[in-house]
Parts: C-alpha cells; sequence; structure tokens
C-alpha cells in the first residue's frame, strides 16, 4: 500500500463525484494517497524505501532480464527508484545485483489476518521465509493479532492499478483525464490542496496505463498495484491508534514490502496522523 510513502493506509469506496471544486472522477483513494505521502515524507526511512526498491528491481531482473525496453517490471520498478529520488549509480547497482547469484534465493510471499477486528494484508520479499514467517507471527502474536491462512482476506481486498502524478506533469488537465479515460481510467483524483493527481485502474489495465503515460511523456511519481479495501471496518479511534501502531511494527521487518489494511479512517483518527 502502494506502496504515506507509507503503503499501508488504502481505504475507499469507488464512487462518481461531480462536485465542481473536484475532477469529474472521485473517490475516497485520494485521501489515502494523501496520507501515504505525508507519512512517508514524516517518518520513512530512506534507506528502508531504497531496500524495497531494491529488492522489486532484483526481482524484475532475475524474471525478465536487464533491459528495461523489454521487461516491464523492471521499467516500472526503475520509475518508482526514480520517484523516490533513488541515485542512478543506485539503481544501476541493483540492476547488476539482479543477475547474481544471490538474487536467485529471493522469494516473494504473502501473509494475510487481523489486528483488532482489522484485516491486514502483508506483501514480502525475503531470502528466508521460516525466518519471515517467524517474525510475522510474533507481530501478530505480540499485540493481539492473528495470522490466517493465504486467500483468507480475498473478499476484503482487490488489486488495483495506483499512479500518482505531480500536477506539474500536466499540461492540461481536460486534455489528460480524456487521454487516461481512454486507457481505463475507473477513478481520477485531484482538488486543490493537493500537487498530485492520482489515477486508479482495474488490475488487468495496468500495462495500458502505463503505456498511455509513456506515449503522453509524462513520467508517473509512482506506478503500483496495490491492494485496496472492498470492505472498511470502522474502530474506536484508541484502537486504531494500536492498529496503526501494529502496522508500522511489520513495516520495520526488512523482509516486509507493503503493508496494506481495511481500517475505517475517521476525521479524529486522520487528526492524530
Amino acid at each position: 500500500m502502494p506502496s504515506f510513502g507509507w503503503h499501508f493506509l488504502f481505504n475507499c469506496q469507488f464512487f462518481f463525484n461531480l462536485a465542481p471544486q473536484k475532477s469529474r472522477f472521485m473517490s475516497g483513494h485520494n485521501k489515502w494517497s494523501t496520507i501515504k505521502r505525508k507519512k512517508g515524507a514524516l517518518d520513512a526511512k530512506r534507506s528502508k524505501i531504497f531496500s524495497k526498491i531494491i529488492k522489486d528491481i532484483t526481482i524484475a531482473v532475475r524474471e525478465s532480464g536487464s533491459d528495461p525496453d523489454s521487461n516491464p517490471r523492471l521499467r516500472l520498478a526503475i520509475a518508482n527508484a526514480k520517484g523516490a529520488s533513488m541515485p542512478k549509480e543506485n539503481i544501476q547497482r541493483a540492476i547488476s545485483k539482479g543477475a547474481d547469484k544471490d538474487a536467485a534465493s529471493l522469494q516473494e510471499t504473502t501473509y494475510e489476518g487481523y489486528v483488532h477486528s482489522v484485516a491486514v494484508f502483508i506483501e514480502c520479499t525475503t531470502d528466508n521465509l521460516q525466518r519471515t514467517v517467524a517474525n510475522i507471527r510474533s507481530i501478530f502474536n505480540k499485540y493481539g493479532g492473528n495470522l490466517g491462512t493465504n486467500g483468507s482476506l480475498a473478499h476484503v481486498f482487490e488489486r488495483k492499478g495506483v499512479f500518482v502524478i505531480p500536477k506539474s506533469h500536466i499540461k492540461n488537465m481536460d486534455d489528460f483525464e480524456m487521454e487516461v479515460i481512454d486507457a481505463g481510467a475507473e477513478d481520477i483524483e485531484s482538488d486543490s490542496e493537493s500537487d498530485i493527481v492520482t489515477v486508479t485502474t482495474q488490475m488487468e489495465d495496468f500495462g495500458i496505463m502505463m503505456k498511455k503515460l509513456e506515449v503522453l511523456g509524462i513520467e508517473p511519481e509512482s506506478a503500483q498495484l496495490q491492494r485496496i479495501p472492498i470492505t472498511t471496518t470502522p474502530v474506536e479511534n484508541d484502537v486504531a491508534l494500536k492498529v496503526l501502531k501494529v502496522i508500522d511494527m511489520f513495516e520495520d521487518d526488512d523482509d516486509v514490502q507493503n503493508v496494506y489494511h481495511n481500517m475505517e479512517m475517521t476525521e479524529e483518527i486522520m487528526a492524530n496522523l
């Protein structure tokens, strides 16, 4: 989630809102992308962010080679690295690392569970599955959560393509909206309080949108497949703070790439962030 530089606060109900002060396609998602940026700016360590991106690049090279032109996943990882201001030499080292034998030991895995009735979905990349599952289980157990089986949250989250684009990269908003709608955008969000536009697509339209942005000459700040909650869970403010603390614990683990949850974020909870 999606990667705040925070990957976990993605809690949106998709709907149309024709309010004139906002974009023609609106939902609650902009709130989450805004929080994501604020959270990341406040407390996400640059080294942690870079570590996650390096793993993405390494896996991409291992799977389909080191040429970004013929490797869409690598091209995406490099774009996200640039969005995070990763130096070019770091990107190149990560690409070279992907061809090393050590890259073969990296595995992608996911874990699902509940913390105080809130669904939590965790994506990991690891070279030691036993260590990773032990760490994840320990956090769940320590903070009163329950680690479930894979697939248990299939009814809670759905995968969406989420593109975060600086407004400064868009010359004409009306033209931009028409172009991305044609490429499969189901949600476009922008408001006067944010310097970004968030475009959301169905998972199957992710690649089409990437190509459309390339044709338009627009480089997104980030482009990710994120797990967006279909349903949300309301909790009291004190419980929300406990859940957020647990999510921070997951995010601090070196093997964790992204954490998503379905907690309903009220204005009171938002204020406490």
